[in-house]
C-alpha cells in the first residue's frame, strides 16, 4: 500500500466540471470530491457563515431555502446531504428537512438546490444552523 501525502492536489483540466477522480487500480472512477457546501444561519437575516462553491443563499421564507452555486454543476443528478441544528427554543428540538416539492416545485437544477426545513408536525420552520453538502 502506498500513502499520498500532498497539501494539494490539481486536476489536469481547468474545467470545473472535470474534477479529480478516485480511480480503481484498473481506472474505473470509484469517487470525487465534493463539489460545494455551506454552512449557513437559516433563522433572522438568513447569511453564510462558510462554504465551497456557493455564492448565495436566497431565503424563499420560513423554512424555504435556495443555495445558490458560484460555478454550476454538469447537470442536476447530483446527490445532496442536507442537516441541521434546529435549537430554536420552541418545545422539542426535532423537525425533518428535506427537499422543496409543492406542486411540482423544482428542487434542483444545475446552479442551485432547494430545500425546506419543517418542525415535528410538518409546518415550514426556519432553523438556526443548515448544512448542505453536494456531490456529483
Amino acid at each position: 500500500m502506498a500513502i499520498l501525502e500532498s497539501n494539494s492536489i490539481r486536476s489536469s483540466s481547468s474545467s470545473f466540471n472535470s474534477p479529480v477522480q478516485f480511480l480503481t487500480s484498473g481506472g474505473t472512477q470509484n469517487g470525487t470530491l465534493c463539489r460545494a457546501w455551506v454552512n449557513f444561519n437559516g433563522t433572522g437575516t438568513v447569511a453564510i457563515r462558510a462554504d465551497f462553491n456557493v455564492n448565495t443563499i436566497s431565503d424563499n421564507g420560513t423554512g424555504d431555502y435556495t443555495v445558490n452555486f458560484s460555478s454550476a454543476m454538469s447537470d442536476a443528478n447530483y446527490a445532496v446531504n442536507f442537516w441541521g441544528q434546529r435549537g430554536d427554543g420552541n418545545g422539542s428540538n426535532y423537525g425533518w428537512l428535506g427537499t422543496y416539492d409543492t406542486s411540482g416545485g423544482v428542487t434542483q437544477t444545475a446552479s442551485a438546490y432547494r430545500c425546506n426545513s419543517h418542525n415535528s408536525v410538518g409546518s415550514t420552520l426556519d432553523w438556526r444552523v443548515l448544512y448542505v453538502s453536494i456531490f456529483r
